[in-house]
């Protein structure tokens, strides 16, 4: 059961929000995003800070993933990794930002372990079940501790580079099997990038000597045969900038921020940047979430343009976010309940039954569902619920208190896992609307809901 100070908080938090989009992730604390574009979809993995923090320090035990097709709503995967993937580890805490690609329809998950290097998972989805090639840590080093964020890249003549640091920067050249690297370059295949102010700007250090800006959290791309690093930058708090180059290897130039400080940023930054249908998107993090700090990270998007020189404007994280969708969503196909773009309240979890489902639904918690294609409007509201209580759905559009199209009474199931599909006529309403499936019922965690459908 909720507190009465938790709801007052979310309630507070959404009042201040103007159903804002920022942090698009509500249902946990994440971080670190790393987006993926493949056949189509945003694949977004992130970092998850747990709610209680261990010793006031970063306590994370998994890797999340989320996607979308529209860029304002985001489906829930769940947890595709934890710590417990790799069996010789015997670490309990530590999952930092992790990236994924994809090659020869095998995706690859490349995770940093706090004190522990650098690793990697393969999957045959980019959902996972994810699992451990190896055996061991991918990178081997003499300065483990200093072996985080790794981020990876695949040139246009096939060769993947995977770059990595904190506080300097690191790369190998991957074999084509992406668990693997060449050995004869560097020391031992790793390759130490000259960390000069030219390459990544001036800062002055804690003992007052200036140097490099560049901290950690590298992102490495190409764009119009140009390539980018980005990073963390200027010591803590964080600031991102970043440095082009013509090759792969470098030699670097700094280029200046991307983003800087602002309030409700965390004292840590992490980015990635993707283009996807005519679009560039910028994601970050912060800690504007109720609760959030810096160690409880909330995940954001920005969409941008470059200018015409290739060079990335300065970008100001907002609380509105993403406010167009690149395509609308079609609501008479079965949508998942963790398909959301804001929600109060709620929480997701998962089973070997249903996969992913909204879970912790109180008396008037909602979830916002932006940019829904009504078409000539709809005539029944189903979905696929569980639960031992009762409670109801209200179907409303463009408000939390908009227009009732109608409410689904939700009467106890059998059982919080004996899952049941229930209907209830509607109103027609047309065209593309915002919904917003609010919840009624009694004190107390009300039912568990999978899925719904327009029919």
């Amino acid at each position: 059961m909720k507190s009465i100070i938790t709801v007052f908080i979310f309630a507070l938090l959404f009042s201040l929000s103007g159903y804002s989009q920022n942090p698009i992730i509500q249902t946990y604390y994440t971080a670190d995003p790393a987006p993926m574009v493949y056949d189509g979809t945003v694949y977004l993995y992130t970092s998850h800070d747990e709610d209680s923090t261990v010793n006031n320090f970063f306590t994370m035990y998994d890797w999340r993933c989320y996607s979308s097709t529209d860029m304002v709503n985001w489906t829930d995967h769940g947890a595709v990794a934890s710590l417990k993937s790799f069996a010789w580890l015997d670490k309990t805490n530590g999952a930092w930002a992790p990236q994924c690609i994809e090659r020869n329809g095998k995706f690859y998950l490349y995770v940093p372990i706090h004190g522990e290097g650098i690793s990697v998972l393969v999957a045959d989805s980019p959902t996972g079940p994810f699992s451990d090639p190896l055996g061991k840590r991918l990178i081997e080093t003499d300065h483990i501790w200093q072996d985080i964020d790794p981020t990876v890249y695949i040139d246009d003549n096939g060769q993947a580079y995977l770059y990595w640091g904190n506080p300097k920067l690191w790369y190998v050249k991957l074999n084509e099997d992406m668990v693997s690297y060449d050995q004869s370059i560097g020391q031992n295949g790793v390759v130490s990038v000259e960390m000069t102010t030219e390459a990544f700007g001036a800062h002055k250090g804690r003992d007052g000597k200036p140097g490099p800006s560049y901290t950690e959290g590298p992102w490495f791309y190409k764009r119009n045969n140009l390539y980018y690093m980005v990073y963390a930058a200027a010591g803590i708090p964080e600031y991102i900038a970043y440095s082009t180059s013509t090759s792969p290897e470098g030699p670097w130039t700094y280029k200046g921020f991307v983003m800087e400080r602002a309030p409700k940023l965390a004292f840590t930054n992490h980015s990635g940047i993707i283009d996807y249908k005519g679009n560039s998107y910028f994601f970050y993090h912060n800690e504007a979430l109720a609760g959030g700090g810096g160690f409880r990270r909330s995940t954001c998007l920005e969409q941008f343009e470059y200018n015409p020189d290739g060079t990335i404007p300065l970008i100001v994280p907002s609380k509105e976010g993403v406010t167009k969708s690149v395509e609308n969503l079609n609501p008479f196909k079965r949508i998942e309940a963790e398909t959301i773009a804001w929600s109060e309240g709620v929480k997701t979890k998962s089973d070997e039954t249903v996969g992913v489902y909204v879970s912790n639904i109180d008396n008037n918690d909602f979830i916002k569902i932006r940019s829904v294609d009504l078409g000539k409007g709809a005539k029944k509201f189903a979905a696929s619920v569980a639960t031992v209580k009762s409670g109801t759905i209200e179907i409303r559009i463009d408000e939390k208190e908009g227009e009732l199209l109608g409410t689904l009474s939700v009467n106890g199931t059998g059982g919080a896992q004996s899952w049941k599909t229930l209907s209830t006529k509607i109103k027609a309403a047309k065209g593309v609307h915002d919904v917003f499936l609010v919840f009624r019922g009694e004190e107390g965690d009300l039912f568990n809901f999978d899925w719904w459908q327009l029919q």
